[in-house]
């Protein structure tokens, strides 16, 4: 394909890869966990680190990347002074990640207009330091999630059943939690602030809703993170149009037409939705 014979393009797709790849699987957990809005609260708490960065002549991204960590550790402590209602944490860290960041940009104006590409993405304008980082957070995240996996799938489920088997349930899911902050960092630069949410949310909401088992639904997620990414890049070079947007709306066509397929073969006899499905919608 012509588009391909370009750098800027070969590291999109390398990019848009990988990420891909590791937030579709990082998003079937969030989901099940009931922490879908995690994602977008750290993309603002991100935010928040990229006008620090831009203040102190520091590079964006990097210090984006590290304030998601901070923010994502951040909400777990919180988290234990409303055990009761642990959204409230996710709300608190929100607005503090948004107020930062406005306070920061109004200090030094000249960068506004820089901030463009961090609120709705530019993978096409992803450079080596970038790349780098993506494919690090792909790594570790991979890493983590294999070996991980068991203990993952029991806290996902029931945490106070993990906690009684004798499973360091806080330590774990501080892990998980500083990992969702790296994964929504390194998106940044492919869908934006704005935007980030949809490549974790999109894939895994349509998986969890077709799987027939838990492992089904990563496998499905990853497929539909990779061909909204790599279709959304696709349509992006031939239109013209935004990469991040272009990304996220096709991400949500697949799931409205995934969705209507699923009740089209339920109506037609199909087996009904697993249980494990059930039990977490």
């Amino acid at each position: 394909m012509e588009m391909l014979h370009y750098d800027f393009m070969q590291r999109a797709f390398c990019a848009g890869g990988l990420i891909a790849l590791i937030a579709s699987v990082l998003g079937v957990y969030l989901m099940l966990r009931r922490q879908a809005l995690m994602a977008d609260m750290l993309s603002h708490v991100s935010l928040a680190g990229v006008a620090a960065g831009a203040y102190l002549n520091i590079n964006p991204t990097l210090t984006g990347f590290f304030v998601a960590v901070i923010g994502a550790v951040a909400v777990e402590y919180v988290r234990k002074f409303y055990k009761t209602y642990s959204e409230i944490s996710i709300a608190i860290i929100m607005i503090g990640g948004l107020s930062a960041a406005v306070v920061l940009m109004s200090l030094n104006p000249g960068v506004n207009k820089s901030f463009t590409s961090y609120l709705f993405g530019s993978v096409v304008a992803v450079n080596q330091t970038e790349l780098w980082l993506m494919l690090f957070v792909a790594l570790i995240g991979g890493a983590f999630f294999y070996l991980f996996r068991r203990p993952l799938y029991q806290i996902t489920f029931n945490e106070e059943t993990a906690q009684s088997a004798g499973l360091p349930v806080h330590w774990i899911s501080l892990g998980f939690s500083v990992l969702t902050g790296m994964v929504v960092a390194a998106a940044m630069p492919i869908v934006g602030v704005l935007l980030v949410s949809s490549l974790i949310v999109l894939p895994a909401s349509l998986a969890i809703r077709i799987a027939p088992s838990f492992h089904a639904a990563i496998l499905i997620s990853m497929a539909i993170g990779l061909v909204g990414v790599f279709s959304g890049l696709t349509a992006s070079y031939e239109l013209g149009t935004p990469p991040g947007g272009t990304i996220a709306l096709l991400l949500l066509l697949i799931l409205i037409a995934g969705i209507m397929v699923k009740k089209l073969v339920m109506k037609l006899g199909s087996k009904s939705m697993p249980q494990f499905i059930k039990e977490r919608l």
